[in-house]
């Protein structure tokens, strides 16, 4: 199932990749060296994440993460060159059965597909440097919630949710250290970490340590997670291991009475399903030794289920993997798709 589904991957992203190069060699000047540079600028960049990975796994090196940072923002690129490419072949499809573009155009018509080619390179850059710098600046919503529930000790929680780390070349020491820094200045009762905390494969986050930035993280009941589409792409046996050696509690279909006041309840990925060799247990089965008159928190990755949840006594359901959409305009598509965007 793993094949097939990295068969397909890299099947649509290959296809993508050549349809904007094709695009965009039709812009430039013909029988020059700047097609010549083009075609090898844009797959270096096409392939480079690619490559990154395949030597990541065989010889890391500082040529190896710059291969996956330029890949990394090169996959952002291409979408958005995706975008700006199907929107003018549309327009030029309208053109050709209702002439409206100026003379300007189409006078000089291999002038105006340079302009173009640089107008579009310069905003999606633009775009690319300030969507980097923005999410070196994670956003803190806080929120006040009551459960009508009884409980034995705990009156009132703080509990710190931190979603989607990635942690490995992308999110490395620094930037992983600056996260812990800002989740212990939130003195937290709890912090759950509900799915995609390594970013595939373990190697990175070995070599570079990363479980000791976990273990600096305070928090008076405890660190709890739950696996994510991305450990198991990377191999989920292994990154949970990684992470229980780091002072890491992982709930894979498992439940916990937490200070003998709430249940808190941890969802396998539903990713066991294509690429695990079990299935992940039912909520009613996961439930059904749960004590409901307590209040009870359910991580799962992937938000879908609400009204199961609901019907399940659930108080409060956390879940990550969306990032929001991360890329205009998913941020619009993922609404459709998931019930929490």
């Amino acid at each position: 199932m793993r094949i097939i589904f990295f068969i397909v991957f890299f099947g649509i992203f290959f296809a993508i990749n050549y349809y904007v190069f094709i695009r965009g060699l039709r812009a430039l000047p013909a029988e020059s060296n700047v097609r010549y540079a083009y075609s090898v600028v844009f797959w270096i960049l096409a392939l480079a994440f690619i490559g990154g990975r395949f030597l990541e796994n065989h010889l890391p090196s500082p040529v190896s993460e710059a291969l996956i940072w330029g890949g990394s923002f090169w996959i952002a690129a291409a979408i958005y060159f995706l975008m700006a490419v199907i929107g003018l072949d549309f327009l030029r499809l309208i053109n050709h059965f209702f002439p409206f573009l100026p003379s300007a155009v189409t006078e000089n018509y291999p002038r105006a597909k340079q302009f173009t080619f640089m107008v579009i390179t310069g905003i999606v850059a633009l775009v690319l440097i300030s969507g980097h710098v923005n999410s070196l600046r994670p956003k803190i919503t806080s929120l006040t919630l009551s459960v009508p529930k009884k409980t034995a000790r705990l009156q009132k929680l703080n509990i710190v949710v931190v979603s989607d780390v990635h942690m490995g070349t992308i999110v490395g020491r620094s930037r992983l250290d600056r996260i812990v820094e800002k989740i212990n200045r939130m003195d937290a009762d709890l912090v759950l970490l509900p799915g995609d905390i390594v970013d595939e494969d373990i190697r990175p986050v070995i070599r570079q340590n990363l479980g000791e930035s976990l273990r600096n993280i305070k928090s008076r009941l405890g660190v709890y997670a739950v696996t994510g589409n991305h450990e198991y792409l990377g191999g989920v046996e292994a990154a949970c291991a990684y992470l229980k050696e780091h002072n890491v509690v992982l709930l894979r279909d498992e439940w916990l009475k937490i200070a003998d006041s709430i249940y808190l309840v941890g969802r396998e990925d539903r990713f066991i399903n294509r690429l695990g060799n079990t299935r992940r247990k039912s909520l009613s089965e996961l439930m059904a030794c749960v004590d409901k008159t307590y209040p009870v928190i359910l991580m799962d990755h992937q938000p879908f289920d609400l009204e199961e949840a609901a019907a399940q006594s659930v108080d409060l359901y956390i879940s990550g993997h969306t990032h929001a959409g991360q890329l205009w305009p998913f941020n619009y598509i993922v609404r459709q798709i998931y019930e929490v965007p």
